[in-house]
């Protein structure tokens, strides 16, 4: 294993432990609120969640990473299988409380039995569409240049879970989805006079969708007037504000938060990073953007070490993932962006997003451990020679 892979997993575990123990502190005032054990209940479940990630890491780093290859399709169709079965009675459920007086109140995006964990698909999703983009560009690297085999095709396959994802509604992953998907796309070889067009309709057609969603057009108005919004669907980006402005420089200590006292809804989940700034401070908050940073510019040299295409993408992809992902979650939770639940990898309480975050860093290291020798690192961007083929 290469000091990359070494430093990744120091970078995961930090955040691990992190988000523990600021999911504990986060929600031991929860009782008081909910008059229920759901802080202890919050955090045995994440560290059960956690124990299978964990085995499915493991699994995922001791297996050779180009077996996944061969079964990239069928894993986008059992995707795609699950993402319908939210809508099925007695299978999928739906969200029956919200955000923001009711942002999320019916959104179908879990599946499970009763009395059982539920699962949330959309997270499948985002590994499923990796693999395929990875499997899809290895195979037809050679003719990713043209329009049918570079965009064409592989934005038909993928629009199909990403439409299904945007519908549940989760206009914020299915926004991952597509940003992870066209950066793949653009390290794959396509062109970007033939990518700008299907981005600029995408836009075009978010655009229109969230003109006519109340909701959400109240979030991006709430957002660029806060002060105007606070008292109404601005409040948890406002309260938000005030946990970042009360931490300082070295917080207000360990469990001394009081935004999550009722005042900061959703602490433990898309908000955890505020309340990690309002109880351990400015520097450990900028500490935590570090750590993601070096993560992910650690998965970009596992990637640029690949020792073939398939590895290159697939590394590439997941990294471009976590950290889109993670740029997202603390983007909203400081108001550089408009307010979009999405959980902070590895530290925010989410058994299905923990699970998918470990079994993606298990990749990451398989792809390390068949990294390719220096000498074979060439001018190309990730440094992967092409395995040309015929296809």
């Amino acid at each position: 294993m290469n000091r990359a892979a070494s430093i990744l997993i120091f970078c995961v575990a930090v955040l691990l432990g992190l988000g523990m123990i600021s999911l504990y502190s986060s929600s031991m005032n929860m009782p008081a609120i909910h008059h229920s054990a759901v802080g202890t209940d919050l955090l045995r479940t994440q560290m059960v969640w956690g124990v299978f990630g964990l085995v499915g890491c493991v699994i995922a780093a001791a297996v050779d990473y180009r077996r996944w290859e061969k079964m990239a399709y069928w894993i986008l169709g059992l995707a795609a299988v699950l993402l319908v079965l939210v809508y099925v009675p007695h299978i999928g459920w739906a969200a029956t409380a919200g955000r923001d007086g009711g942002g999320t109140v019916g959104a179908h995006r879990w599946i499970g039995l009763p009395h059982l964990p539920h699962f949330q698909p959309s997270e499948l999703s985002k590994l499923a569409l990796i693999l395929f983009l990875a499997a899809y560009g290895a195979r037809y690297q050679r003719q990713m240049g043209t329009l049918e085999y570079g965009l064409a095709i592989p934005i038909f396959i993928v629009a199909i879970p990403i439409a299904l994802v945007f519908v549940e509604p989760d206009r914020g992953c299915a926004i991952l989805l597509a940003a992870v998907a066209g950066t793949m796309l653009i390290v794959a070889g396509v062109r970007l006079t033939y990518l700008a067009p299907p981005a600029i309709l995408a836009a075009l057609g978010l655009a229109y969708s969230l003109l006519h969603d109340p909701m959400r057009l109240k979030r991006i108005l709430a957002w660029l007037h806060p002060e105007l919004t606070k008292d109404g669907v601005g409040y948890q980006a406002y309260e938000a504000m005030i946990a970042f402005g009360s931490g300082g420089w070295v917080g207000v200590g360990l469990g001394n938060s009081r935004q999550k006292l009722g005042f900061l809804p959703e602490h433990h989940t898309d908000f955890i990073f505020a309340i990690i700034g309002e109880e351990l401070g400015l520097v450990t908050t900028l500490a935590v953007v570090l750590v993601f940073v070096v993560l992910m510019f650690c998965g970009l040299y596992i990637a640029r070490r690949a020792a073939d295409p398939f590895g290159m993408m697939l590394a590439s992809g997941i990294t471009f993932m976590i950290s889109i992902q993670a740029f997202i979650n603390m983007g909203v939770s400081s108001s550089l962006l408009p307010n979009k639940g999405m959980p902070l990898p590895f530290i925010s309480y989410g058994g299905s997003n923990l699970l998918l975050m470990l079994v993606c860093v298990g990749l990451l290291v398989s792809v390390s451990r068949s990294a390719a020798a220096p000498a074979a690192v060439n001018s190309n961007p990730f440094g992967v020679s092409p395995k040309l083929t015929d296809e």
